[in-house]
């Protein structure tokens, strides 16, 4: 595990903080800070022009090989990218569905055609991504999708048919990547394609949910018969498709999501001391533990991914959503007890939420989504530690 930067990288680290200090100002710095979790739908469309500034400079996809118009920069790089991007409080990036997950898939197991069709406008920062594998009966679950998928005998195009919910900012989206079941009779992780569908046709019906924060970043997506445009891989891969891709979204990201954390803290820790509950014993320890587990943090995906460069990833990875998930709702916590009895006041129309009340609202979330705490235990359980499956109807 490598803790330190060669030179080389610290020159890195200079570039991306000094273009970032150049340009993240004028018409982007009311984006500092905003966008990220629980604030997703906030300016849209300047994170959309945010996202061309970032290409013109050639920082989207610093992780893609070269060849496919990437900087093919070392995984120290992307770490330092990751890191630097946070801590000049960059905005939320709406367009890291596309670049974070399915631009290397695409590499991964696309075609060559597909490659050339899809991955320049994630590049250029003009097309952006949403996610389509969550349903209502297939959360933590993903076996359990029932979204179906049929070819046409005459024209072999494929048309999706179903919901998936819990779809972040489909509503801002220009294509989808979809799981959907291509064999009926199949059952599980069997028979299932994976599928990339244009959210601008009339055969789809996107539906905002409101969560306790009042917004509305998720989305109901219904397909009525949908026309696909392209099937990665042939049908019945799916699954390993989307399980590859679930492997792509525990990569650097997670470092940059922990200098997000960081912002949060130093925030926690500023207000603490402006209204004295840094004075208070009890407060002060829960900081101190905040502190640490933020490092620990750091350094579990530090090993993680070295890990994963030179071998893939092994149990340690397992356990990562369970530990940050867990440490950010604890984080939320702290953020309200530090506020006191601020924290459950607005002080004026148009009664926004603060940027820690929304903090706390939304971690509420963050042991449910993306897999639940308790599936995230039975999976370092039997995939990390061996044990006996857990036995069915409990």
């Amino acid at each position: 595990m490598k803790l330190t930067f060669s030179a080389e990288d610290e020159r890195f680290r200079e570039e991306i903080a000094g273009w970032l200090k150049e340009n993240l100002c004028g018409e982007f710095e009311h984006l500092k800070f905003r966008g990220g979790p629980g604030d997703e739908h906030m300016f849209p469309e300047e994170r959309k022009r945010w996202e061309q500034k970032l290409a013109e400079g050639n920082w989207v996809g610093i992780g893609l090989p070269q060849e496919y118009g990437g900087r093919g920069a070392s995984i120290e790089q992307q770490v330092i990218f990751a890191e630097e991007y946070a801590r000049a409080g960059a905005p939320g990036r709406i367009g890291h569905i596309g670049e974070g997950l399915t631009a290397p898939t695409l590499i991964a197991f696309g075609s060559q055609e597909q490659k050339e069709k899809y991955l320049p406008g994630i590049l250029k920062g003009t097309e952006f991504w949403c996610q389509g594998y969550s349903e209502p009966s297939a959360g933590s679950d993903l076996a359990n999708v029932r979204t179906r998928a049929v070819q046409d005998p005459t024209t072999g195009q494929w048309r999706i048919t179903g919901q998936k919910i819990w779809t972040s900012l489909a509503h801002e989206s220009d294509w989808c990547f979809v799981i959907a079941r291509t064999d009926p009779d199949s059952v599980a992780h069997r028979g299932l394609g994976f599928f990339l569908v244009k959210m601008d046709q009339p055969q789809i019906t996107v539906c905002p949910i409101e969560q306790l924060t009042g917004t509305s970043e998720f989305n109901e997506v219904f397909f009525d018969g949908a026309v696909a445009d392209d099937i990665v891989g042939q049908p019945g891969e799916g699954w390993s498709i989307a399980m590859g891709l679930l492997g792509f979204e525990r990569g650097v990201s997670t470092l940059g999501q922990q200098m997000q954390f960081q912002n949060e803290l130093n925030e926690i820790i500023r207000i603490a001391k402006e209204n004295g509950s840094a004075q208070d014993s009890v407060i002060r320890q829960r900081i101190a533990e905040a502190h640490t587990g933020l490092r620990l943090m750091r350094y579990n995906a530090m090993r993680m991914l070295s890990q994963d460069e030179r071998s893939g990833p092994d149990s340690s990875a397992l356990v990562y959503k369970l530990h940050w998930s867990t440490w950010h709702r604890h984080l939320g916590a702290l953020a309200m007890d530090v506020l006191g009895p601020e924290a459950e006041m607005i002080d004026s129309a148009p009664y926004n939420l603060t940027r820690l009340q929304s903090l706390f609202l939304f971690t509420r979330s963050d042991t449910i989504y993306g897999g639940t705490s308790q599936i995230q235990r039975n999976i370092i359980a039997e995939r990390g530690l061996g044990m006996p499956k857990e036995a069915k109807g409990r």
